[in-house]
């Protein structure tokens, strides 16, 4: 896609400062900059790339006053970063903008289809399936029997939403996601093998979720595994069998969510924390990276370690368990004496 400068400009509400007919394909770092591309200067200490800069063009602040001769043509607006965010949206938006069904891929007769969808090339869609209005699939995706997808949501290229599960409006879906596995379910056998236990229930994800790239979330024993609305999933997340996710609540990279657990609302879980089955989490809860959380924890609580406690108190004993060597030398040096 290219866009004049003065174009830019007109979505930016800025003014220019150079060549207004100047094309723009691509966006760039100020310090990465080359021909044919948009940067944007907001942060005071990049503010000697500008005059190097390779880039075609260059957003900043109407109040910006070079100290010496610029190159590169600018684009004059009231925030620089905001108005780089906005283009930022509006670049996503025409990238999103495919409609149609491309060949080869496969549409069973009984799917229903909404206005303005997108699937890609070898996207399958099996039967009874119903897909709102503006939805994206992109190539290689997998949507089984059964599904529902709400209004503009976005399945990306390879991922997989296994039957009967329920995708609300709005949702984004990143690529290799599994929604809809079977959950860990086996019972053991005397002779110490294990029969698996039939997953019979779905996953129902709600509206304005994303769940990041190669996460996996499996599909409930009996009844649904719940991701609520607004909750953000990071990628390579394992969320289990009959978990609930919270409304609003964020977990980061390779987090791993036991079966039957409940995570409230607005909590924060950082990266590769593990979360034992069958217990609550209240909402508001923070969570450390790297924490091992094995009991119930209530709402408003803020919590680090393994087994996890509260995030003073593991600050506090952290100071002793780094001393532990010098404290044991003192303690054999008393005895001795």
């Amino acid at each position: 896609m290219k866009f004049t400068v003065q174009q830019i400009a007109d979505i930016l509400e800025g003014i220019v400062d150079g060549d207004e007919q100047l094309e723009l394909s691509k966006l760039s770092k100020i310090e990465e900059g080359e021909k044919g591309s948009l940067s944007f200067l907001s942060n005071p200490k990049y503010t000697p790339y500008i005059y190097n800069t390779q880039a075609s063009a260059v957003i900043v602040n109407k109040d910006f006053l070079p100290e010496q001769p610029v190159d590169t043509t600018l684009i004059k607006v009231e925030d620089s970063y905001k108005a780089f965010s906005k283009l930022l949206e509006y670049y996503q938006m025409a990238k999103m903008s495919k409609t149609g069904i491309e060949q080869p891929s496969f549409i069973h007769e009984t799917a229903q289809l909404g206005d303005d969808v997108y699937v890609g090339a070898f996207a399958y869609i099996g039967e009874n399936v119903k897909i709102g209005n503006g939805v994206k699939i992109f190539p290689q995706s997998h949507i089984g029997d059964n599904v529902t997808i709400g209004d503009h949501s976005v399945i990306f290229s390879s991922a997989q939403v296994l039957s009967d599960c329920v995708i609300g409006n709005r949702v984004v879906i990143n690529s290799g996601c599994v929604i809809g596995a079977d959950g860990f379910g086996f019972s053991p056998n005397p002779d110490g093998t294990y029969s698996k236990v039939p997953q019979t229930g779905n996953v129902i994800i709600e509206d304005h979720v994303d769940v990041g790239a190669l996460s996996t979330i499996d599909r409930a024993t009996l009844g649904s595994t719940i991701i609520r609305k607004g909750a953000k999933l990071d990628n390579q997340i394992q969320i289990a069998h009959n978990v609930e996710i919270g409304e609003n609540t964020v977990i980061a990279a390779q987090t791993g969510v036991a079966g039957s657990t409940k995570v409230g609302k607005n909590c924060r879980i950082g990266g590769q924390v593990g979360i034992v089955g069958h217990i609550t989490i209240g909402d508001n809860v923070g969570i450390q990276a790297q924490s091992g959380v094995g009991r119930n924890i209530k709402s408003n609580s803020n919590i680090q370690g393994s087994p996890a406690f509260d995030y003073g108190d593991w600050n506090r004993s952290y100071v002793y368990f780094k001393n532990l060597p010098k404290i044991e030398k003192r303690i054999t040096d008393l005895e001795k004496r």
